[in-house]
């Protein structure tokens, strides 16, 4: 076996359909050498459907990221499959149409609190239920969108990705001492069922085609998937807390 990941044994979580930078990961990843497990939540069999579209069928476990029975059970659900993991990829995020759109000063607190629990406390959820899986040369790389801004339409998912950011750097702080790091990969924006949600999405798209240095291709999710798996390969053994930005280079221009 050969590659950037040979040998690591990963769970992906997050996958919807083919467009998700999560599946790009997942087939990155075993182009690369590893072994991987999915998770899948709600229509579990499309995830499956989709899962036998990689170039090795990946088994499927059902995970409610916000269930504690569900988290409880997952390191037992996975020892099914491998016998451990080196790698965990959080690709989590909901958020009712209530918190998007506009409408930042009318949302109320227990949609907020949905949107937070689902995309920003669900990372360090994740990896807790993984840590009895994890030792020494660990990754949890999660998925984020430049919180540094408050951009037009997304509101309190805005607010979500700056917590989930620094739920990453506490991570960071917290597992360095078992030698497991966290670090997030900041992806310009994609066409994937999670942009489609999002009202007024094409302001993004907009944005970035014009002013991108780089140029940007918002069907493309492997620049996105790469650095993923960078981060979860031996390459950045001592970088944690760390954002990796994919956007182009739109993140590092001025107004």
């Amino acid at each position: 076996m050969s590659g950037l990941l040979a040998g690591k044994r990963l769970l992906i979580t997050g996958i919807i359909t083919d467009a998700s930078i999560a599946f790009s990961v997942a087939k990155l990843a075993q182009e690369n050498g590893a072994t991987v497990v999915l998770t899948g939540f709600g229509r579990l069999s499309l995830v499956e459907r989709i899962a036998k579209r990689l170039p090795e069928p990946a088994p499927v476990i059902e995970l409610d990221a916000t269930d504690p029975e569900h988290l409880d059970a997952l390191a037992g659900r996975v020892r099914e499959h491998v016998d451990g993991l080196d790698g965990v990829v959080h690709s989590i995020a909901f958020g009712p149409q209530s918190v998007l759109g506009g409408e930042f000063l009318n949302a109320g607190w227990d949609d907020v609190a949905k949107a937070l629990q689902v995309s920003t406390y669900s990372y360090k959820a994740l990896a807790t239920a993984c840590l009895p899986l994890m030792g020494q040369g660990g990754s949890i790389v999660g998925l984020t969108f430049d919180a540094t801004k408050a951009w037009p339409v997304y509101d309190w998912m805005g607010v979500a990705k700056a917590g989930l950011e620094s739920a990453s750097r506490y991570l960071a702080l917290h597992l360095g001492k078992q030698g497991i790091r966290s670090n997030l990969v900041s992806a310009g924006p994609l066409r994937t069922m999670a942009a489609k949600s999002i009202p007024g999405f094409e302001q993004f798209e907009e944005a970035w085609a014009q002013r991108a240095p780089l140029g940007w291709d918002l069907t493309d999710q492997e620049p996105a998937a790469r650095a993923v798996c960078a981060l979860l390969s031996d390459w950045f053994p001592a970088t944690t807390g760390e954002i990796v930005h994919v956007d182009g280079g739109y993140h590092a221009l001025g107004a």
